[in-house]
């Protein structure tokens, strides 16, 4: 007997308070000169999903690790726990893409809009799925000094 998860997997979807969550596909080409500006700039990322989505915290909110490199005796990234959660006919978020929170649910936190976070691992799939969960990790942002 197959188990149909139809029902349950809109119930859980109608439980979530939906963002719109944008994921895109770094660019990867060559930097190229912008004539109105004298700068080089990389190209656009390519925009691969923008719908339905949530970001949430995966574990408590103080849970930071920190990263040391290889010759240095501190830690200068840290790695934020974070995960994506996306309807499950929405694409699979690869390893490297970022994601973003373009718009907030009414009474959503607008802390999220201007992060980013990139995907850790390929989305997750399972036997029994109601939705897409995908490890996220910040991106550091830096903070303009004037």
């Amino acid at each position: 007997m197959a188990l149909d998860f139809t029902a349950i997997t809109q119930v859980i979807e109608d439980l979530i308070p939906w963002d719109t969550v944008r994921i895109t596909d770094p660019s990867t080409g060559p930097r190229v000169f912008d004539t109105e500006t004298g700068q080089y700039t990389y190209p656009e990322p390519e925009t691969l999903y923008e719908g339905r989505g949530a970001v949430q915290t995966a574990g408590t909110a103080a849970e930071v690790i920190a990263i040391p490199g290889a010759n240095l005796p501190w830690a200068p990234e840290t790695r934020s726990k974070y995960r994506l959660l996306t309807p499950l006919d929405a694409p699979v978020a690869e390893k490297d893409q970022i994601v973003s929170v373009v718009a907030i649910h009414e009474g959503g936190d607008l802390a999220l809009l201007g992060r980013k976070w990139r995907v850790q691992d390929p989305g997750g799939a399972g036997t029994i799925a109601v939705v897409r969960t995908t490890a996220l990790d910040q991106i550091q942002q830096t903070r303009q000094v004037t």
